[in-house]
């Protein structure tokens, strides 16, 4: 069962930051997981289970996602989830164990870690980003190619259901989440929403809120500051796919000073939630690397 702090952030944001080991905090190495857009910190806990007696495993909900607040009329930032990472790096090294953290991130929840090292490279000893959003400020799409199709997605995508178990088999139907760890996809569904009065749940995130994080994906710099990140960083990626970020993850960590990449081809851009303990096993490695 796990166990949940408090941390604030910028512009009045309250992070709920999860201890998902069941070892007493501090007593092992610092794991800090860092989610996808979409998803919440709890959906690592598959992976925390298989790192049990090697690191303490500690998720954060970004803003607006899971149990963390957003002010109802912020506008969507990205180097503010940057923020978010940064203070709960700072928490966890001032509060729990003053070692740098060793860390690991999805997606957005890679770029974010990449955004605090780039300022605070001491507080890590080493990054892992499976496919990290870290766009080329020149562009990586055309300009005429329709607007992102996940933001689309989410705009429609059903937020409410009579009960817990409807909503996983709705999940659990269809792509991309039919792929999922059966593990990673009960927690996405047990803690990703919040029980009605009448006894239906809703998603916690707001689908908006969600789909302005798609839409605003490739507007940050973190790609012209790759080169100051002295933190050693693993990037992994799956087959590479036009206009996806598999296919520049490699380049990616090419432009990182201690970079190293790796491709998956077995999983897709949602890996560390299709195959929780191979990427468990990947992390478990990281201090011997």
């Amino acid at each position: 069962m796990s166990t949940t702090v408090t941390v604030p952030s910028t512009d009045g944001v309250q992070l709920a930051l999860h201890h998902l080991s069941d070892t007493a905090a501090g007593t092992l190495p610092i794991m800090l997981l860092s989610h996808a857009t979409g998803f919440h910190g709890h959906c690592w806990l598959p992976i925390a289970q298989h790192l049990a007696g090697i690191f303490d495993c500690w998720a954060l909900d970004y803003r607006g996602y899971g149990d963390s607040t957003v002010p109802y009329d912020w506008q969507v930032r990205w180097p503010a989830y940057g923020e978010d990472a940064t203070a709960v790096v700072q928490y966890l090294t001032s509060h729990v164990n003053s070692a740098p953290v060793w860390a690991a991130g999805h997606s957005m929840g890679g770029a974010t870690l990449l955004m605090a090292a780039v300022k605070n490279p001491q507080l890590f000893a080493g990054i892992t980003a499976f496919e990290p959003i870290v766009f080329p400020q020149s562009g990586f799409r055309p300009a005429d190619m329709p607007p992102n199709p996940l933001a689309a997605a989410t705009r429609k995508r059903r937020a409410s259901f009579p009960t817990r178990e409807e909503a996983f088999t709705n999940f659990s139907s269809k792509p991309p989440m039919n792929a999922f760890h059966p593990d990673a996809l009960h927690a996405y569904v047990d803690y990703g929403f919040a029980t009605q009065p009448d006894g239906s749940v809703s998603l916690k995130c707001n689908p908006e809120h969600e789909a302005r994080t798609y839409d605003t994906g490739g507007i940050h710099e973190t790609w012209n500051q790759l080169a100051n990140i002295a933190t050693p960083t693993w990037v992994l990626g799956s087959t590479p796919q036009q206009y996806q970020v598999s296919a520049i993850s490699e380049q990616i960590a090419s432009l990182l000073p201690h970079g190293r990449y790796e491709e998956w081809p077995e999983v897709s851009h949602f890996g560390p939630l299709e195959d929780p303990a191979r990427f468990a096993a990947f992390l478990a490695s990281r201090p011997a690397a």
